[in-house]
């Protein structure tokens, strides 16, 4: 599976059900990650996700994220990449330094965007309503 954007070689993703959580075995990793990200600021702006698959996407087509806040749920859908209006990515993933050439994509190629957001239905969350009342 190759990054439509970037043709970096991406490895498949597990299924929910296979993927593993985070654990006690994580704990150094944890501290690690949460030190660097301290150190830069970023501490209260990201965070961790647990990359899965739940079904494969074609060749450009990217994963889309919008939401209702008054129902106060998230959906994800299916759009082309090349067509849709979803245009802030809320996920990324890393890409292995072997399997990259250097100076390709954003941060040298060190990530691919996994999820897009929009700003046209207020993703994540309206600023004048946000917790639905």
């Amino acid at each position: 599976m190759t990054d439509t954007e970037t043709g970096v070689p991406r490895n498949p993703l597990p299924r929910f059900e296979e993927a593993e959580g985070l654990g006690p075995q994580d704990a150094e990793f944890v501290e690690d990650l949460v030190a660097v990200l301290a150190k830069h600021g970023n501490l209260d702006r990201f965070g961790l996700c647990l990359l899965h698959d739940h079904f494969p996407l074609r060749a450009g087509e990217v994963l889309v994220e919008t939401n209702d806040p008054v129902a106060r749920t998230l959906h994800a859908h299916v759009e082309k990449a090349d067509r849709t209006q979803h245009a802030k990515a809320s996920q990324w993933r890393f890409v292995p330094h072997a399997g990259r050439e250097p100076g390709a994509g954003p941060a040298g190629g060190s990530f691919q965007e996994i999820m897009l957001c929009t700003t046209l239905d207020l993703c994540p969350g309206r600023t004048d309503d946000r917790d639905g009342r």
